[in-house]
């Protein structure tokens, strides 16, 4: 059981006045404070319900003053505040159009050397990573047995043309000697067969000593062109077979570089009607101008040429791989890195360019945009995007020059409502260089 202490006991009997020492008195009982104030409002019943009546009174005055003052002062209730949204003017103007397209460079020629005969290695006779000229010696195979073959070959020779000479002579006595009868017809027959026979076997023996000559020049292996080489598969005493699988090393022309690009079907079709009709300058039969972007972003110093010529499409994926060439001579495009190749599609004149935030996408893909119509009225619009210059969009149908495009508070606003339009200023988006594309247009407030 809780027990008040004397001093609060004491400060409450004070304060309680005339309730009577019940009161305090239940101040000690266990709950005291509750049952004392229960004790008090029972005592003040009436005074409270005084308080009370005078406290309603005043309120309600008060409210009526200040609704009488509020219908003198309007004669109108306040019209709700419209939605403030930001929006641009929209304009025509000439746009410069590019196109990247995303890639990977390749070597122009890879050539893998494998050994022609077989043999040990006696000499390695390059630098891993060296650039060889084609037709230089990288290997030398043992030529000891193929020198041994081509001597022999060159034995047989001789052998077979001296059988030769001896034929054709006793075929020239018995052609006298047959016209006076003094050998038969069928011995005459046999020498000139016997000549042919060893005319042939001189001509087979020729045969043999040309094969020897090649083995014997296949134990050095050339490269078969310019360009660097890889790491070495072999070293000396390595023993090598003729036409093994592995290759002895790889030489890679990197000068010029081929660069593969896979576009859609439909870039391509845009780019030959372009190439037709003049707005893209040919250097070529079916070929135009391309510049490339390194994948650290920098700029390639030399332009290069993208074909057109000799394409398929992928039937699984509907795609097309395009062919660019580029000259490498410092040999910084290296096979296997990620490029971009920028084709300029020329000037398009009239073109409306719109913000980028000012169009929302459907989850089909469908573009549309809300625009500040009549009377401030919010219009929504399905428009046609061509393609992204910058931060901005070029609309091919849809929006027009003059239209004012909602950039701010797309969200908070829909068709049909009246909004409070604050407009801002867009540049002029300059023409972009043929390496890059057109930088974000600068806003200020009007």
């Amino acid at each position: 059981m809780a027990l008040l202490p004397i001093d609060s006991i004491r400060r409450l009997g004070r304060s309680a006045g005339n309730t009577g020492p019940d009161a305090v008195l239940a101040l000690l009982l266990p709950g005291g404070t509750l049952i004392a104030g229960l004790i008090w409002l029972v005592r003040h019943r009436s005074w409270l319900a005084s308080q009370a009546r005078a406290f309603a009174a005043r309120l309600l005055s008060a409210s009526l003053g200040v609704l009488v003052s509020a219908c003198a002062g309007h004669g109108a209730p306040t019209p709700a505040a419209r939605p403030a949204v930001t929006a641009v003017t929209l304009r025509s103007g000439p746009v410069s159009l590019t196109t990247q397209l995303p890639g990977r460079v390749s070597a122009y020629r890879i050539a893998d050397v494998r050994p022609q005969v077989g043999g040990i290695i006696l000499k390695r006779l390059f630098t891993e990573g060296e650039r060889v000229a084609a037709g230089r010696q990288l290997y030398q195979i043992d030529p000891a047995p193929y020198q041994a073959a081509l001597a022999s070959a060159r034995a047989s020779l001789a052998h077979a043309r001296a059988a030769t000479v001896a034929a054709k002579l006793t075929v020239e006595r018995y052609q006298s000697l047959v016209e006076a009868r003094a050998v038969s017809r069928q011995d005459y027959d046999n020498a000139l067969a016997t000549q042919q026979q060893d005319e042939a076997d001189v001509a087979s023996a020729e045969s043999a000593v040309r094969n020897a000559e090649i083995n014997l020049a296949y134990t050095k292996v050339y490269s078969p062109i310019s360009g660097h080489t890889g790491r070495s598969a072999v070293t000396e005493g390595a023993l090598v077979t003729s036409n093994q699988a592995t290759s002895l090393v790889t030489v890679t022309q990197l000068d010029p570089a081929y660069v593969d690009l896979t576009q859609p079907s439909t870039t391509i079709l845009r780019f030959k009607r372009e190439l037709a009709s003049g707005q893209i300058r040919s250097v070529g039969a079916g070929k135009a101008p391309a510049q490339l972007v390194l994948e650290d972003g920098g700029a390639y110093a030399v332009s290069g040429t993208l074909q057109f010529s000799e394409v398929s499409v992928d039937e699984g994926t509907g795609s097309v791989t395009l062919r660019a060439i580029f000259p490498n001579p410092s040999d910084l495009l290296l096979p296997g890195m990620f490029v971009h190749a920028t084709i300029n599609e020329g000037v398009r004149e009239g073109a409306i360019l719109a913000p980028q935030q000012g169009i929302t996408h459907a989850p089909d893909g469908t573009a549309t945009a809300l625009v500040v119509g009549a009377q401030d009225k919010v219009e929504s619009r399905t428009v046609v995007l061509d393609r992204a210059v910058g931060n901005e969009w070029v609309v091919t149908r849809g929006l027009n020059a003059g239209d004012r495009l909602i950039v701010g508070g797309v969200q908070t606003v829909k068709a049909g409502m009246q909004v409070a339009v604050r407009l801002v200023r867009s540049e002029p988006t300059p023409i972009p260089s043929l390496a890059g594309t057109a930088p974000e247009p600068d806003l200020a407030v009007r």
